[in-house]
């Protein structure tokens, strides 16, 4: 159902959106199997809309047009309605698709002009897959305890250490590592990097969820940094990078949260279609959990417009993941339930999906992060609201 409250030409994307969403089910499932097979599919709509949505307008070579209106990236609104409904086709296609993805936020959040152009050019010349280096074993996502080091030495600057569990890690031709220079969080700086170059190495990880985004292991031996490739150089340590994380995570995170929304819608719309005539118990809890799913979207759509209006709020798009994480495994759980205990063997996309939205709770911060977050803004603003 079209939220009402969307400006006209994003109703119009969203309309489009749902369209072509419907082309991505099945190349989910070949990636599920094959990740490498996300080649044969770049040119989709649903591939190119969902990279348009992260190049600033300045340096896209074209812009996405729909029944006659423009759409520039930049907009985090737009980008949530354009994850939300794709996501109903499949989450993992548009992760693993090219695309500038969270290393383009912190780009963008970091770099100076020259940077960001460098960075952000490269996507109108070839098909470009990116990273962004955050986690490292036993840490997570943890920006201030970081191991991770960029040395000063007679010969440059290289980086030493091992990020773990990043999206396209093992394909990607370039990204934003983030790493210690010197001690505590004034100390942490963001490079981006290029592969494949001596010292780097970048390895598969066994995983039963988004196979086709090729989670990897990436290891830092002694690869070289240029100077001009540190991110935000020109500003105070306060300015840099563990500032430059914590923005990037923010501005990514309703996408993510859009994704989980569409997830959930997906699954309900699966299950009505294969239980046509459901007993009206089970009605109501289809019902339920498909009214906690619409209410889900409106948030995640209101911390979006806040952003775009510079008003960001960390502790809302925190309770906005949480909530639409929860939902979308609520919904594969609920799903299991009504289509009876071999559901998994005799729905293949279901149980691709069961799998794949496990992975969610993990993405941009795992759910205690956010719990986290969460209370430290009720202790803020009690009478706020999440």
């Amino acid at each position: 159902m079209t939220d009402p409250e969307l400006p006209d030409h994003l109703r119009v994307l969203e309309d489009h959106c749902v369209e072509i969403a419907r082309e991505l089910r099945e190349p989910g499932l070949v990636l599920d199997e094959d990740p490498d097979a996300i080649t044969k599919y770049l040119d989709l709509p649903a591939v190119r809309l969902q990279e348009a949505m992260l190049i600033p307008p300045r340096f896209a070579a074209e812009t996405y047009r729909v029944g006659g209106h423009s759409f520039p990236g930049g907009s985090c609104l737009a980008r949530v309605v354009v994850m939300d409904r794709l996501a109903h086709g499949d989450p993992g296609v548009l992760l693993a698709s090219p695309g500038p993805s969270l290393a383009g936020a912190a780009v963008q959040a970091l770099g100076d002009e020259e940077q960001q152009r460098r960075f952000f050019e490269r996507f109108s010349a070839r098909p470009t897959w990116t990273f962004f280096a955050l986690t490292e074993h036993g840490k997570g996502s943890a920006a201030a305890e970081l191991e991770t080091r960029l040395v000063t030495s007679d010969e440059g600057l290289s980086l030493h250490g091992a990020k773990k569990y990043i999206g396209n890690g093992a394909r990607a031709q370039t990204g934003v590592v983030f790493c210690r220079r010197a001690p505590g969080p004034l100390g942490i700086e963001a490079v981006l990097v290029d592969t494949p170059a001596p010292g780097f190495r970048g390895e598969l990880l066994p995983i039963v969820g988004l196979r086709g985004v090729r989670i990897s292991e990436l290891v830092f031996d002694g690869q070289r940094v240029d100077p001009a490739d540190v991110l935000g150089g020109d500003r105070k340590p306060s300015r840099r990078g563990f500032l430059g994380a914590r923005q990037t995570l923010t501005t990514y995170r309703p996408s993510l949260a859009a994704m989980a929304v569409g997830v959930g819608d997906a699954v309900l719309d699966y299950v009505r279609a294969e239980r046509t005539a459901l007993p009206a118990a089970d009605e109501l809890r289809v019902a339920d959990l498909a009214g906690r799913v619409r209410v889900a979207r409106r948030r995640v759509r209101e911390v979006a417009a806040a952003l775009d209006a510079g008003r960001p709020d960390a502790h809302k798009t925190s309770a906005a993941k949480l909530t639409a994480t929860r939902l979308a495994e609520e919904a594969t759980l609920l799903a299991v339930d009504l289509l009876g205990p071999a559901a998994l063997l005799e729905h293949p996309w279901l149980d691709k999906t069961y799998r794949d939205v496990r992975a969610f709770e993990f993405m941009e911060g795992s759910g205690d992060v956010h719990r986290l977050l969460v209370f430290q803004g009720a202790l803020r603003d009690p009478g706020g609201g999440a």
